[in-house]
Parts: C-alpha cells; structure tokens; sequence
C-alpha cells in the first residue's frame, strides 16, 4: 500500500517548519557576527517599526546593558518613562532624574551614537572640512515667502 502525495507531505511539514526556522536562526547569527552586527541592522530597523518587535529589542538591549553597564541601564529605564523628550526643558527635566553616574554612562551612549559617520568621497570629506559653509540649508518660508490670496 502506498500512502498518497498529499499525506506524505503532511508528516514532512513540522519537518520543513523546524528546519525552515533553523536555517533564519542561523542566519541571523551569521549575520549579527559578520562586521559587529551591521549587516543585521537595516533587518532590524524594519522590524522595529513593529510595535511588540520594538518593545521586545528595547527589552533586550536593556537587558544586555544591564550585564555590561548597570548605570547605563537604569538610565535608559528613566529616560523611556519620560517618554518622546520634545523640547530642552523636559530634557533637563529627565537628565535631572539620573544620577551623576547614570547621567555620565547616558552622555557617552548619546555622544557615540551622535557621531557622524567618516565621509564617502571627496566631495563630503571637503563638505566636512568647510563645515556648514558647503551644506545647502533648504529655508521654509516665512510669512514673507507665502503668497497671499487675492480677494
């Protein structure tokens, strides 16, 4: 007796699922080892914009400090419970609540993170050495720049 396609097929699909499900791990694993993580990324970024994925790499980052820099955890604790910081003021209102250690750990994560990164060609290396004299600043007009309606 021979078993038809469709019911082998079935006994092969938790197979094919575990397998499948090996084979991302793995290369997730691959990828977060090739460069420190830079090929892995742009995966997360896009994963990230999903809220329960969000909150779940959140929770392991902090989790991973909290192994490496106790400080730097406690900090990023405190400043996710002030929530999106808009404005100076609330953000002096949030440094306040740390601790000087806490606030030292926090302000070397913000300087690394807000370092630009080494310019591609020519043009950007000499961009960077003139400053902000090469940058073209797009201006959103004003009440000047608007044109009235005429009535």
């Amino acid at each position: 007796m021979s078993t038809p396609l469709a019911i082998s097929f079935l006994y092969l699909l938790p197979f094919i699922i575990l397998g499948s499900l090996l084979l991302l791990t793995l290369l997730v694993f691959v990828l977060a080892r090739v460069a420190g993580g830079k090929a892995l990324r742009p995966i997360v970024n896009q994963l990230s914009k999903i809220g329960f994925m969000r909150r779940w790499f959140q929770r392991m980052s902090v989790a991973a400090y909290e192994k490496s820099n106790p400080e730097l955890a406690g900090a990023i604790k405190k400043m996710q419970s002030f929530g999106e910081i808009k404005t100076p003021e609330q953000a002096q209102r949030a440094l306040a609540v740390l601790t000087p250690a806490e606030r030292r750990a926090y302000m070397e994560l913000v300087g690394e993170q807000g370092q630009m990164p080494d310019p591609i060609n020519r043009d950007q290396r000499r961009r960077v050495e003139r400053g902000a004299q090469g940058m073209i600043v797009q201006q959103r007009p004003g009440a000047r720049g608007r044109k009235g309606k005429k009535r």
